[in-house]
């Protein structure tokens, strides 16, 4: 896996652009309706790169040859007492890579790099029922409960999702 800067970001925002269509048009609901066209996910990605300079976000890509099979990202909160925090966001794997473990590895990238950031707390959201809600409980994440219809599915279909938590030990002092 590897941390993409701004322009490894901006350079491989195609692949990053294969992966979201494949993991929305295959079902995921990770904020985009299907059929997801690969311009609005290129456009997406492209639009994260400020994020990525400015240390607001940090993105993982696994990659196999000139294709990314998944990513992970961190999301970190600006506000003064919320430094302790961040969010994971956009963790996803390619269709045909599922069940080899990269969705783990992926977050237990995202899990250590939090934690040498100094990140004590880490949450999420995910859609209730779904397959990944089986690998944050097997990583040790806590369901603290669902919100009813909080997100549509790619279908379009209202869904409840489930907030999860892991606290996360420190590892440095600061971000």
């Amino acid at each position: 896996m590897i941390r993409l800067d701004e322009t490894q970001l901006l350079r491989c925002s195609g692949a990053l652009a294969d992966l979201l269509t494949d993991t929305v048009n295959g079902g995921a609901s990770v904020g985009f309706l299907a059929p997801l066209d690969r311009a609005e996910a290129l456009a997406w990605w492209e639009e994260r790169a400020a994020d990525v300079a400015a240390g607001r976000l940090a993105v993982w890509a696994a990659h196999d040859r000139d294709r990314v099979l998944g990513t992970v990202s961190l999301a970190f909160p600006a506000k003064p007492n919320s430094r302790h925090r961040a969010e994971v966001v956009k963790l996803m794997v390619h269709r045909d890579a599922r069940g080899r473990g990269l969705g783990r590895g992926l977050l237990a990238t995202a899990e250590g790099a939090a934690a040498e950031a100094g990140v004590t707390l880490l949450h999420l959201d995910t859609e209730t029922g779904s397959p990944a809600e089986q690998l944050y409980r097997s990583a040790g994440w806590t369901a603290i409960g669902a919100i009813p219809d909080y997100a549509a599915s790619p279908d379009g279909e209202l869904r409840p999702t489930t907030i999860y938590y892991k606290r996360v030990p420190a590892t440095a002092l600061t971000r």
